[in-house]
């Protein structure tokens, strides 16, 4: 089947499963894989360990930021 004729399917159907559709083919284009993924984390890691150790941000509580996140949206 070609594109075109993958296209016209498409068209025609409702709309809730062409946004279906739509999500599922742009996550596939945005992806990451899973070695950027394991990459990112760990610079993100690396960074907050930094911060933490020059005190730069200070720790809070995990308790804490589930209560003020439970006070935002409650």
């Amino acid at each position: 089947m070609g594109l075109q004729q993958i296209e016209a399917k498409v068209l025609h159907l409702l709309e809730e499963e062409r946004t279906k559709l739509f999500r599922k083919l742009v996550f596939s284009l945005d992806s990451p894989s899973s070695e950027e993924l394991r990459a990112a984390w760990l610079t993100q890691a690396q960074r907050r360990e930094r911060e933490l150790d020059d005190d730069s941000v200070k720790a809070v509580p995990g308790d804490e930021v589930l209560r003020k996140a439970r006070a935002l949206i409650g």
